[in-house]
């Protein structure tokens, strides 16, 4: 069985996801209809201190925490706008993050082979 309910789900499979949903970013309850599917929203913070946690406490557990797919979870159809703007931001927010770090590691290898 799959994360994602499909049009062609049986009524056992509805019945289920019927019984309570709740958007994911806002909480509030939401109906079959109006829930769309999609991976959870992982903030830059969250991601890098569960990545520094398996470092410390199971590094073998860390590729498959990076690169096994996320099961889907239910968004409200009126929140999409804003979860895709919440997407936008936590990448932007890594990207800058990365770019400070190989920063702080090229600049005083440059520093060095210039003297």
């Amino acid at each position: 069985m799959t994360t994602n309910i499909q049009a062609g789900a049986t009524s056992e499979e509805r019945a289920l996801v019927d019984e309570q949903l709740f958007c994911s970013l806002s909480g509030r309850q939401i109906s079959h209809d109006e829930a769309f599917w999609a991976p959870p929203l992982i903030t830059a913070g969250q991601l890098i201190g569960t990545m520094l946690r398996t470092l410390v406490t199971a590094p073998a557990n860390l590729g498959p925490i990076l690169f096994d797919e996320q099961a889907n979870v239910p968004y409200a159809a009126a929140m999409r706008e804003q979860l895709a703007a919440r997407r936008s931001a936590e990448q932007l927010k890594l990207l800058v993050l990365l770019l400070a770090v190989v920063a702080l590691v090229a600049a005083p290898l440059l520093w060095v082979t210039m003297r």
